[in-house]
């Protein structure tokens, strides 16, 4: 299973933009998938992800409302549309699937990762 993101920039306050993720692989469009974010010195945490098979989609509370995450199954992507950014949101972004669990969570991290993406919100 390979993931590959794209779409990170620089952006300032305000901006938006749009992280995609392809996943390769069998059965790969069933997969549950899902961002998580790092920045430097914190832990890895649960942005947002969508459920086996594309049902229920998840938020942090800290992007709900302004994050949208979204599936095109025949391309197993995912896309990452971030709305109103702002500097607390810098950190790189990782892409995560499983291939055996059906969804994905703050306490659930999946088995296969993207190699990240940097997002800075700039005042």
């Amino acid at each position: 299973v390979h993931l590959v993101e794209s779409g990170g920039g620089s952006v300032e306050a305000g901006g938006s933009l749009r992280l995609t993720c392809s996943v390769s692989g069998p059965t790969s469009n069933s997969y549950p998938m899902g961002w998580f974010r790092q920045s430097p010195g914190k832990e890895r945490e649960f942005v947002a992800a969508i459920h086996y098979r594309g049902g229920h989609i998840d938020y942090a509370n800290s992007v709900r409302g302004r994050f949208l995450l979204s599936r095109d199954g025949d391309k197993n992507t995912v896309y990452l549309q971030m709305n109103d950014l702002k500097p607390e949101d810098t950190a790189v972004y990782y892409c995560n699937a499983d291939p055996v669990a059906g969804y994905l969570s703050p306490m659930l991290k999946g088995e296969y990762w993207g190699q990240g993406t940097q997002v800075t919100v700039s005042l």
